[in-house]
Order: C-alpha cells, then sequence, then structure tokens
C-alpha cells in the first residue's frame, strides 16, 4: 500500500479502515495477542480476521516466589478465520508503512 499523507487519518478509526485486507497486530484481555489479516470491523472494534497466529501468554508458578512471578510461557496456535468481540480488543496496530 502507497504512504498515506497524514491529513487522510483525522480519526484512529481511518487507520483501521486503511489496513484492511493487510495484516495487524492484535492485543486482547487476559494476556492474548494475535496477529492476522484484518477483513472487516464494526465500531464496537468486533474483528474479523483470518490466517491468525494467537500468542498467549501463561505464568507458570515457582515455588517460593512472590504472588504473580514465576516462568512465563508462550503458547501458540493458528486459525483459518476468527470472529474477535470487540469488548476484549485493547490494542489494534496497523502495518508499519515503510
Amino acid at each position: 500500500m502507497a504512504d498515506v499523507p497524514s491529513q487522510g487519518v483525522q480519526e484512529p478509526f481511518d487507520l483501521i479502515r486503511l489496513s484492511l485486507s493487510e495484516r495487524v497486530f492484535v492485543k486482547l484481555r487476559g494476556d492474548r495477542q494475535l496477529t492476522g489479516v484484518l477483513h472487516a470491523y464494526d465500531g464496537h472494534m468486533n474483528l474479523i480476521m483470518s490466517d491468525v497466529e494467537e500468542t498467549i501468554m501463561i505464568v507458570e508458578p515457582v515455588e517460593g516466589a512472590p504472588e504473580g512471578e514465576g516462568i512465563v510461557r508462550a503458547v501458540k496456535r493458528n486459525l483459518d478465520m476468527l470472529f474477535v468481540r470487540g469488548d476484549g480488543v485493547i490494542l489494534v496496530s496497523p502495518p508499519s508503512r515503510t
């Protein structure tokens, strides 16, 4: 996609609109992250994505360690198509436009 002049982006949803059919990064509640191709979105930030890689960060407690500390393990899975409910979305990052 060609460089987008900054005057064309006036609202956050403009960046999302310009990222349709491109690979985006999505951070979700519950220590989950998605990377995939964005196909659709709405005003509630519900997303439809394809070719998705989901990464879940799991903290395994270590005996004797303070609460909330431990070994962090990343579990990954691939999905062909995914509907993401908007109330779980924290951040959507468009592809870099270099």
